[in-house]
């Protein structure tokens, strides 16, 4: 069965905006380091949230 397309577009609410930010930017950060352990790649991932608040993940040694 397949699902349709989701339609993206920005979430108005401040606080409901934000809690949908946080969710999927730490599965994102869990990707890459799984994605560096099992490729053996070097990975780097920088994010800033609306507030400017940074959020990194590096393998680099």
């Amino acid at each position: 069965m397949m699902r349709g397309k989701v339609e993206l577009r920005k979430i108005e609410n401040a606080a409901s905006r934000q809690v949908t930010f946080s969710k999927p930017k730490y599965g994102l950060l869990k990707k890459a380091h799984v994605m560096s352990v099992l490729c053996d790649g070097e990975v780097a991932i920088i994010v800033f949230s609306q507030r400017g608040k940074l959020s990194e993940f590096s393998n680099h040694e």
